[in-house]
């Protein structure tokens, strides 16, 4: 199985992925990708939501901090308040 295909860029910068590479890394259609370039190199990296248990593990570090740093849990709906005002 070979690991590079290539393709081309339409002229609407659609860049078709070929489907070996699709099925061998289980995209899907609707499959979102942060889009890297760099002089002549342009990275695809596929975003995926984390597992629960890194979910969790993060909502737990989140708390710890907010902790630490005195704030309340007013002062993050205050912000938060604060930002959507602006928009």
């Amino acid at each position: 199985m070979s690991r590079i295909a290539t393709t081309k860029l339409s002229s609407k910068g659609q860049v078709v992925i070929p489907e070996e590479i699709r099925e061998r890394l289980g995209l899907k259609p609707g499959a979102q990708f942060v889009v890297l370039g760099e002089r002549d190199t342009v990275i695809l990296k596929t975003i995926s939501a984390p597992a629960m248990e890194q979910f969790d593990d993060l909502v737990a570090k989140s708390h710890r901090a907010a902790k630490e740093a005195g704030l309340r849990r007013a002062d993050v709906t205050a912000a938060v308040k604060k930002v959507r005002s602006k928009a």
